[in-house]
């Protein structure tokens, strides 16, 4: 479970929230009422990196190869008007 603290609030306790990802717990960070910041414990994040790295490893193998032919340099940059 998230905990929403404010900037300012992470600011000031910062050490206390650096005690409480060790433990396992995530924050958002707010400025003026708007999540700007996830503070979540290191492992958590390389897990979602990597899961998501292979889901999208996994769906280009899936893919077929489309040959589409070579293009020149004009045909790329040919401005349709």
């Amino acid at each position: 479970m998230e905990e929403t603290v404010s900037a300012a609030d992470a600011n000031r306790k910062f050490s206390l929230i650096l005690r409480g990802v060790r433990e396992g717990h995530s924050y958002v960070v707010t400025s003026h009422g708007r999540p700007v910041a996830r503070i979540v414990p290191a492992d958590k994040h390389e897990s979602v990196v990597s899961g998501a790295r292979a889901a999208l490893l996994s769906r280009l193998e899936r893919q077929p190869v489309v040959n589409a032919g070579r293009w020149t340099r004009d045909e790329l940059y040919e401005d349709e008007q």
